[in-house]
């Protein structure tokens, strides 16, 4: 069986598909800016955003078809129109000539044009203007003199143009929405759409005599009765049926015009929804609703037979085809073409599947070919990293992309074995689809609808998988998605084993920490600008909410050798850097630098050496910090365009080369060291929302707003600059593990001479620019005095074989005037003391302590065992009367009076029906010192109001009455971890202001 090939051209990749075409033969008069898309080349498209027949065509010379986003794109020349430097507007229709040796196009956006292209010399032929929005669509005249294009509903145009002259031949205003038009011949051309047939007809003696746009000729269509309804789809009759008109309904009506232009029959489908029409010599084909595509007879429209049905929604690729329920749901039929040559019949559903089915014989209707593809928003895109076979969950060249329509999609970009996936009869690209619910309907492409404009975009619904991360041993997929849900997923098996309601918007960010850090950890950042720290070993326990943002967190990185650093940006222009520190129950991350840029900051991406981390700006800079540091190294240009922002960065397994995606739906690839522009890519309709490159250094991923994932194979330069890179990297990595292996030897012994301590160096060599830069960097910022103030020998001796780390501070023997204090009091410099107390979060004060990020499953435990008013008294407060609590030194009293008295009175103290607030004041002697009752009366008296301190506020107090009232959040198991971190932080809040109104009354 023939399988398609070529750029969504269903034919066999054999010697009748054009070859492969480098990009370099494109021109020889390419200019500097041209040449820079040399080093990459578009290889393959995942996707389709046809939603009309306008935005389908078929090559009626060799079958080969086209769409307004090729699929398999073998044939560059659609490629080449998408990436041509002059032509980086969205295609909305295009159409084949009769004769197939041309193609016109229709773009939509400011000032688009109608293009008419030469399909074999891959060049612009014309270019026309006439339209303000957009074409709705396009067709050549049977004899190819003319060419009609319809505006979208705002323009109200359909021209007429002489396409070799460049001119506008006749012009004329419609006053509703047209969906679809076909020719009869060259002198009449029909269009449908919101009650509308009309027919227009072309004087061809007028035009030669005026050299000008004169008005064009048109008749409405004699509807009757049906004149109220949509008309969506339209085609003339070939052969002996030229003459008819064949028009199809969103009601589901065939309808059939006849020379006249009188309706002569129609015919109820019996559908819900029909969308489109295709007709040839022989054959009506009607696509409707629910996968149901309807045949008829031409001559006398007798019903024929239907064509198979595709795919059901939810359907598992991996699994063999089983019997189909009554109760299946099936994706609409939405476009059709036919092919001439083969008798094929190209079908585009909903949910952005195409088959491709063989109706030579209808009563023997077979599949030659299909895929299916994401039908909305493609957020994100993953990389599987590469294993040892028994190791792997995936065969290699697997890659991973997520979707507003619900699904996680496995894709392969290899023939290699796949192991336990299949070749399924679905897609030769496709291994898995992962539905995230049961939720069918967003697998559908929503916006294709009879009542939407052309330009309204996407529904903004909050559904779909925002953002997904690989964990490092390729075990677990961790998801989250536009509701706040993190989901964790076992890929050996598909299964979820783990989700939780983790934040109160859409989460925006994923992370795993790098297995050089020591530790296994997951962040997840959302639009709440909160950030959760989940421990992996010990099953995605909470370990830290972080709270240091103040608007959503656009992204978050793991780095460090031997230690844990994380660094977060967002919208609020600030970065983050925060080093771990580990506690009694686990660790928590303070920090250590914060970075406030005048711009926001959407992206960034560490390198290989995790130095540097690179930091996308909506002022199309790329700027790059030390990660230890923090301090700014470089800033250059991302985007090479004066408008729009910079949206996303990534950096090469390698670290040499930077992709950078900007507003303007342009793609670049940068030399991440210096800034220059290696390769300029277009293609994409929307704005590019993730890219990666792949582990062989061979391909680079992006996937976009518009629904497709595009694969651009990196030139052969760009490749093997990459790999000898990381082949050095590797290189320098053994010389340093062998260096380390002979340096502590545990049979070698050495003494060192007395040197100045600045001329100690762990390498023989001279450390280079940046070593020594870093090392005053680590010493500022750790504030250690000034080496050079005083002359300072030092005396080494090292026994290696108790060490595996060099240090030289080890057996330090101060010299001269220092060493007569060092049997006195020993020198103690802040090397040595604990960095926590320098941290800007920590804060040791009684007011603050409650706000610090705690463990959350040990507050749970605690609310669950105690109280309303426990929740808000720490684990280290003791329950005392108030007399136990005045009778303690103040140096050991463990909380305010406010807070000791909360503390026993949930355990057992009497309470009080004293009356209104006044009752809560304290005597003046207990605000003023913290000492016994001096007599017998203030002991009485502190006796007799003690219990008013817990009494129920007056109704007038709505602070108090709120808190008193108030159900305990954290024992509901709805809320997610962001609602409760932050309802903690209010109630505490709230419990400090009543503290402070106690103690001052």
């Amino acid at each position: 069986m023939a399988g398609p090939g070529g750029g969504f051209c269903l034919r066999s990749c054999g010697a009748d598909s054009p070859p492969p075409l480098s990009l370099r033969r494109r021109s020889k008069h390419q200019g500097p800016e041209e040449a820079v898309r040399d080093g990459v080349m578009l290889e393959k498209v995942l996707g389709i955003t046809t939603q009309t027949s306008s935005g389908l065509t078929c090559d009626p010379n060799t079958g080969h078809v086209f769409c307004v986003r090729t699929l398999r794109p073998h044939l560059l020349f659609w490629q080449e129109i998408k990436s041509s430097l002059s032509f980086r507007k969205t295609l909305s229709a295009l159409s084949f000539s009769p004769d197939g040796k041309l193609i016109v196009t229709g773009e939509n956006g400011h000032r688009p044009a109608v293009r008419v292209w030469d399909v074999e010399e891959r060049t612009q032929v014309s270019e026309l203007h006439g339209h303000k929005h957009g074409v709705a669509c396009v067709a050549f005249s049977p004899k190819m003199k003319y060419i009609v294009s319809v505006g979208y509903q705002h323009d109200m145009i359909v021209n007429v143009w002489d396409w070799r002259q460049d001119s506008l031949v006749a012009s004329n205003k419609v006053s509703c929405k047209v969906m679809a038009l076909s020719f009869s011949d060259d002198s009449c051309f029909v269009t449908v759409g919101h009650r509308h047939v009309k027919f227009w007809f072309l004087d061809a003696s007028r035009e030669v005599k005026i050299k000008e746009t004169v008005p064009l000729v048109g008749r409405s269509g004699l509807l009757g009765e049906l004149h109220n309804n949509i008309f969506c789809g339209v085609a003339c009759g070939h052969g002996r049926m030229l003459g008819s008109t064949f028009c199809v309904s969103y009601s589901g009506l065939l309808c059939q015009f006849n020379e006249k232009r009188v309706l002569e029959k129609w015919i109820d489908l019996k559908v819900t929804v029909a969308n489109c029409i295709c007709v040839s010599e022989e054959f009506i084909f009607c696509g409707c609703a629910n996968g149901t595509v309807r045949i008829f007879h031409t001559h006398n429209m007798h019903y024929l037979s239907d064509l198979p049905k595709p795919h059901c929604l939810g359907v598992d690729v991996v699994q063999e085809l089983k019997l189909r329920r009554q109760d299946s749901v099936y994706p609409d039929t939405i476009a059709l073409t036919f092919d001439p040559c083969n008798r094929w019949l190209s079908c585009v559903y909903k949910d952005h599947s195409v088959y491709i089915w063989d109706v030579k014989d209808t009563n023997k209707v077979w599949k030659v070919w299909s895929d299916l593809f994401h039908s909305s928003f493609v957020w994100n895109v993953e990389v599987y990293p590469e294993f040892e076979d028994h190791q792997a969950c995936l065969p290699p060249g697997s890659f991973l992309t997520c979707s507003s329509d619900n699904t996680i999609r496995f894709w392969n970009l290899e023939n290699s074995p796949r192991a336990r996936f299949q070749e399924n009869s679905y897609s030769n690209n496709l291994l898995k689809v992962m539905y995230v619910d049961n939720n069918i309907q967003h697998l559908q492409d929503s916006t294709n609808v009879p009542d939407r404009g052309e330009n309204v975009g996407y529904l903004d619904v909050k559904s779909g998988v925002r953002v997904m991360q690989i964990s490092p041993n390729g075990q677990h997929l961790a998801s989250g998605d536009r509701g706040g849900n993190l989901r964790i997923h076992e890929l050996r098996f598909m299964d979820e084993v783990i989700k939780v309601e983790a934040h109160d918007s859409e989460v925006l960010c994923l992370e795993y920490s790098k297995p050089e850090t020591g530790v296994a950890l997951l962040a997840s950042a959302s639009r709440d600008r909160l950030i959760h720290v989940l421990n992996v070993d010990k099953n995605y326990k909470l370990e830290q909410t972080l709270d240091d943002h103040s608007s959503a967190i656009t992204a978050i990185k793991f780095t460090g050798n031997g230690e844990v650093q994380m660094i977060s940006c967002g919208a609020d222009k600030s970065i983050y850097f925060r080093c771990a520190q580990k506690v009694a129950d686990g660790i928590n991350f303070t920090r250590t630098h914060h970075v406030a840029e005048k711009t926001t900051l959407y992206d960034m991406d560490i390198d290989i050496t995790q130095k540097y981390v690179a930091v996308a700006c909506q002022d199309r800079n790329v700027r790059v910090y030390n990660t230890v540091s923090g301090k700014q190294k470089w800033c250059y240009k991302g985007s090479q365009a004066d408008d729009g922002s910079l949206l996303k960065v990534h950096l090469d397994p390698s670290g040499t080369f930077l992709a950078a995606s900007c507003s303007d739906k342009s793609i670049s690839v940068i030399d991440f060291h210096s800034g220059e522009c290696v390769a300029k890519m277009f293609g994409h309709s929307e704005i590019v929302t993730g890219m990666k490159f792949t582990y062989d250094c061979k391909h680079l991923i992006t996937v976009s707003g518009d629904s497709c994932v595009f694969i651009w194979h990196l030139s052969p330069e760009i490749t093997n600059c990459m790999k000898r890179h990381l082949m050095e990297l590797d290189q320098l990595q053994q010389e340093k593990k062998a260096k380390a292996r002979n340096w502590f030897d545990p049979n070698r012994r050495e003494t060192y001479v007395t040197v100045p301590s600045r001329c100690l160096s762990h390498d023989a060599k001279e450390p280079s620019k940046d070593e020594i830069e870093e090392e005053r960097e680590k010493e500022s910022c750790l504030q250690t005095p000034a080496k050079d103030d005083f002359d300072t020998g030092i005396h080494i001796e090292v026994d290696n074989s108790d060490s595996m780390t060099f240090n030289p501070r080890v057996s330090y023997q101060p010299q001269g005037r220092w060493a007569e204090r060092a049997n006195k009091d020993p020198i103690k410099t802040i090397l040595d003391t604990d960095l926590t107390y320098f941290t800007p979060i920590k804060n040791d004060s009684m007011n603050e302590i409650d706000l610090e990020p705690q463990n959350l499953d040990q507050l749970l435990l605690e609310v669950s065992n105690t109280p309303l008013f426990r929740v808000e008294v720490a684990a280290n407060v003791s329950c005392l009367s108030p007399l136990d609590w005045l009778r303690l030194p103040s140096c050991r009293r463990p909380c305010s009076p406010w807070r000791a008295v909360t503390s026993w009175y949930s355990v057992g103290g009497k309470g009080y029906t004293g009356k209104g607030w006044d009752a809560l004041a304290l005597p003046p002697f207990v605000r003023q010192n913290s000492s016994l009752p001096q007599t017998p009366e203030q002991e009485k008296y502190l006796k007799q109001h003690f219990e008013t301190l817990v009494e129920a506020p007056a109704e007038g107090n709505a602070l108090v009455l709120e808190l008193a009232n108030e159900k305990c959040l954290f024992l509901n198991p709805r809320l997610s971890i962001s609602t409760r971190f932050l309802s903690r932080c209010q109630k505490n809040s709230s419990l400090m202001k009543i503290t402070h109104i106690l103690l001052n009354n």
